[in-house]
């Protein structure tokens, strides 16, 4: 797809070239059929099923939307059967669940066919997805869409150790996920910073080791219950052996050094470590685990098992001598031998175990799910001994990548060795949101709209896969995600307004639109973040891979390829990146936690300064491109933890006729 500006801008309200408005993620199968279904005040609509309290809720949810999206009254008692939801059954939440749909359009009228309940569910949002508009109507084009998902798999992981994540958080979010057809809300709930679950057999776990902040067991029924009637499954993870800081500081005697325990305040890997020779620690796990398996009702529990760096079993002499009398040649033969009693536990109480790469050892059984970050061989390794495997290796959306790089991150990638059965091991992946670096006022914009594009790569079809296209369909989905109440857009806003002392925000908006964060865990080179940090600054207020920087992007290159359309728009964001500078600086007169970005916005200023007389001169003076390079190595700094999103085009446009960058 060749990328044009105008219909970039133009989606916003309107359909795709061809007339398929932007589906995220793409379904398997879409024939578009001529016509379209008018909507009207009589709008109604048909289940032709089994009791589901999904549908049934469902339904009251889409009709509220889509009265909200158009301003349509409709009818309280319709008298026509616009739209007709038809399934055969309703299901269990449970891993390779029947997902698939059949949606027809017609100018006469809808069908929405699944043989589940949860099909259901998912075709109501493609058809949500399909609304469009003239001047005259609100309507659904004439359309056939054949759709099931590609893994089984989707999920988000949500820490809300670091950083404690109110339920009304993890609500929208579950929303957000159902509306790209995610299926699985990974809970991180204990860690060396907190333990967020309240326990009865074991109340000193929520109430010495949460500063108060955790869920109660009837806020997470009603939190698993929110997600079920959307089609999620919510998996717990209590990370065990290590990661226990928290554990340890409630019950230290299940510990392997003596202590005492405090919580943990900053980040990183931490030395205290459950004891594997202490009987009493799977006496307690397996009260423990008794007491939240009957919470949760999903078939899994993830145990974490990451990052045991084995210092304190390394200080314990009991640990040494029990090495000995079994015949351990090292920490990962203590850890898997820590995890079998483990899986014991969790065997007798019906459910499965699953954990981080770290678990994996010959020893284990083979119906333990390995949840793969370390990367594609480890992926490879899990599933050629007979595993399968989450993959969240190349999804890590708190390290700030571009949408295009997790777009492009397949699970399955190409040209990898695997048999078609090794293939059908790896169940999908998990985007993981770790909260080192977020509250619950910036979670939103680190997690989407980003993580839909993951959702597609996990939906669709492996060819789709056209960044461009993804791009310009992520721009209206994440508009219509702001709908179920995320945050990700209308925070910034307020945050910027926090930053500027109540000041004009808009040169903040500006500057903001051609910056990112820093990738990866380059933040922490810069702060000494703790839990208690204030991530309220310009670094926390700006989102990694702006749309409006990924569109100045691609006008560039075809700006350079000769497209003058894309060229005007290029000189026109240009123009307003050198004017933005003065006004930034007055109101850092009045703000000083600004001042740490002003160096950024000063050589934002020049470099488009100097790009305008590149373009408008046709030529390329000596002294301006000297200039220029020094500028673009100044860059290679971050300022205030951010770095320009527009480099590359900034190179492109300076020296392109010179033939380097």
């Amino acid at each position: 797809m060749r990328f044009n500006l105008l219909v970039a801008l133009a989606l916003l309200s309107t359909s795709l070239v061809g007339g398929i408005p932007p589906l995220m993620p793409y379904p398997q199968k879409v024939n578009l059929r001529e016509g379209k279904f008018v909507l009207g005040e009589d709008f109604g609509i048909k289940i032709a099923g089994p009791y589901s309290p999904r549908v049934f809720l469902a339904k009251r949810r889409f009709l509220s939307r889509l009265a909200k999206r158009t301003g349509i009254f409709f009818s309280l008692e319709p008298q026509k059967t616009a739209l007709i939801l038809k399934y055969q059954k309703t299901i269990k939440l449970k891993p390779k669940m029947d997902e698939s749909y059949r949606l027809e359009i017609t100018p006469d009228g809808m069908t929405l066919e699944a043989k589940t309940d949860i099909g259901i569910l998912r075709g109501i949002e493609t058809l949500l997805q399909l609304l469009s508009s003239d001047s005259r109507s609100y309507f659904f084009p004439a359309v056939s869409i054949e759709d099931s998902p590609r893994f089984p798999w989707r999920g988000l992981l949500i820490d809300t150790v670091r950083h404690f994540m109110p339920v009304e958080v993890l609500k929208r979010n579950i929303d957000a996920m159902a509306a790209v057809k995610m299926n699985v809300l990974h809970l991180h709930l204990s860690d060396d910073q907190g333990f967020r679950l309240e326990s009865k057999k074991f109340p000193l776990l929520h109430l010495l080791a949460s500063d108060g902040n955790y869920y109660t067991q009837q806020q997470m029924r009603e939190l698993i219950k929110y997600a079920d009637l959307r089609g999620i499954r919510i998996v717990p993870e209590f990370d065990i052996p290590g990661h226990t800081t928290s554990w340890l500081v409630a019950y230290p005697e299940l510990a392997t050094l003596p202590g005492p325990y405090a919580l943990e305040r900053t980040y990183g890997t931490k030395d205290p470590v459950m004891d594997p020779t202490k009987k009493n620690v799977y006496k307690f796990l397996k009260k423990f685990f008794k007491e939240v398996t009957k919470l949760f009702p999903d078939q899994y529990i993830h145990i974490g098992g990451d990052e045991v760096n084995g210092v304190d079993w390394s200080q314990s002499e009991r640990i040494k001598k029990f090495m000995e009398k079994h015949h351990m040649e090292d920490f990962s033969q203590l850890q898997a031998y820590f995890n079998q009693k483990v899986f014991k536990i969790l065997k007798k109480l019906h459910k499965k175990p699953m954990g981080w790469d770290e678990i994996l050892h010959e020893t284990i059984p083979r119906d333990v799910i390995i949840q793969s970050w370390r990367g594609k061989e480890a992926v490879i390794k899990a599933v050629k001994q007979g595993f399968n495997v989450v993959v969240s290796a190349g999804y890590y959306i708190d390290l700030c990548h571009s949408a295009a790089y997790h777009y492009l991150n397949d699970p399955i990638p190409e040209g990898t060795e695997l048999t078609e059965e090794e293939k059908s091991r790896i169940l999908g992946g998990e985007a993981t949101m770790w909260s080192e670096l977020v509250d619950r006022d910036t979670v939103d914009s680190r997690i989407w709209p980003r993580t839909a594009a993951i959702a597609e790569r996990l939906w669709s079809p492996s060819e789709v896969r056209n960044v461009r296209d993804m791009y310009l369909r992520l721009r209206v989905v994440s508009r219509q995600l702001e709908e179920l109440g995320l945050t990700h857009i209308k925070n910034q806003g307020m945050l910027l307004r926090r930053i500027a002392r109540y000041q004009d925000i808009k040169p903040l908006e500006i500057f903001l639109q051609a910056v990112e964060p820093i990738e990866g865990y380059e933040r922490h080179d810069f702060k000494d973040y703790t839990v208690f940090s204030p991530l309220s600054r310009m670094v926390d207020a700006s989102v990694p891979d702006p749309i409006p920087a990924v569109l100045f992007n691609f006008a560039v290159e075809d700006y350079l390829n000769g497209d003058e359309n894309a060229g005007k728009f290029v000189v026109d964001r240009l123009n307003l990146w050198w004017k933005n500078h003065q006004a930034l600086e007055k109101i850092a007169g009045n703000s000083p936690v600004l001042k740490e970005v002003l160096p950024l916005s000063s050589i934002l200023s020049r470099l488009s300064y100097l790009s305008l007389q590149v373009i408008e001169k046709g030529n390329q003076d000596e002294n301006v491109l000297k200039e220029a390079e020094k500028l673009i190595q100044e860059t290679d700094q971050p300022c205030g933890e951010l770095k320009l999103a527009i480099i590359e085009s900034f190179k492109k446009i300076l020296f392109a006729r010179r033939g380097t960058e």
